[in-house]
């Protein structure tokens, strides 16, 4: 294996595994404000509409995009300190 084929995979690892990290995160950072949302002693109109699976869904496509970014980031600074 030549050593521009083990940086792309080390680079994919990088992404993949903070994308699922965003995933995981943003996720359940999501699905608690939703809980603690209907949980509060004066509970809003916005919380009593909003669908907690899509709001789940919308914090875990956050995370995705966040942990991507990160991940790229953190490749380019890398890349640019060699």
């Amino acid at each position: 294996m030549d050593r521009k084929s083990r940086k792309t995979r080390r680079l994919l690892l990088l992404v993949v595994s903070c994308s699922i990290t965003g995933v995981i995160l943003g996720g359940t950072a999501s699905w608690a404000e939703s809980n603690l949302c209907l949980q509060d002693s004066k509970v809003t109109n916005d919380c009593l509409t909003q669908d907690p699976i899509e709001k789940t869904i919308q914090g875990m496509s956050t995370g995705l995009l966040a942990g991507a970014g990160a991940a790229f980031g953190a490749a380019w600074q890398l890349r640019h300190e060699d």
